[in-house]
């Protein structure tokens, strides 16, 4: 018998109503999901976290990059340049305060097929956080990361560089349309949900990369509970 074999069967033991005196399959998959988002996060909120990361690093939405794509041979997209980096600077800075969001996230989950997660695939947990937490989390995190985009100089930079996007880029007819927006605004607004968007995303790419990891070695990356019902 193989390993993944001998832990799924050690695993539907211990979720059954006999195994919950020994092991809460839920509370083993919140263990791990916390884990798993600790290190994420803090693995994105260092320096470079996003902006030196290929995988999970943030470019400008739409316009704006379209925009940035059309200047570079020119020489012209330094300001766009710079909006992109401290867009993601702000994505770094947003880190803890997103972990604190997922983590209350996790700790208020309801999980009814603990045995077919724990069971499932290498990222099976992080897929059940995401696909019920990602729109509240969408909506809980785009405050912070206002302050974030203010603080890392991203609105600043943007404003600065509008006109690059609304002029050279012979965009500035789709900007302001509709409840009297300017273009700043406009592009601020969008800067804000694509941050957002993307930020969450890297938190859940590199959760389910530390679920993998962990799923793969619980007896060094995990403990207590958690290493009790996936160590075998």
């Amino acid at each position: 018998m193989d390993r993944r074999t001998f832990l799924a069967t050690g695993l539907a033991f211990a979720i059954t109503p006999a195994g919950f005196a020994q092991a809460d399959g839920g509370a083993a998959i919140r263990q791990l999901l916390t884990t798993a988002t600790e290190a994420a996060t803090t693995r994105l909120g260092r320096r470079d976290g996003f902006f030196g990361d290929p995988v999970v690093r943030i470019p400008l939405p739409g316009t704006m990059r379209s925009a940035q794509q059309r200047l570079q041979p020119l020489g012209l997209a330094g300001p766009l340049d710079d909006v992109e980096m401290r867009m993601n600077r702000a994505a770094e800075q947003a880190m803890p305060p997103a972990r604190r969001l997922v983590v209350d996230a996790i700790r208020s989950l309801t999980i009814q097929d603990a045995a077919s997660i724990l069971r499932g695939p290498d990222t099976a947990a992080t897929q059940y956080l995401r696909g019920r937490t990602e729109t509240p989390l969408t909506r809980l995190l785009r405050p912070p990361m206002e302050e974030t985009l203010t603080a890392s100089g991203a609105y600043s930079a943007l404003d600065g560089a509008s006109n690059l996007v609304t002029q050279r880029s012979g965009l500035g007819g789709l900007f302001g349309r509709g409840g009297g927006n300017s273009p700043a605004a406009s592009l601020r607004g969008q800067l804000t949900d694509f941050a957002v968007e993307r930020a969450l995303g890297g938190i859940f790419h590199y959760v389910g990369e530390e679920e993998r990891s962990i799923r793969r070695d619980p007896v060094r990356r995990a403990s207590g509970l958690l290493r009790g019902l996936i160590g075998g």
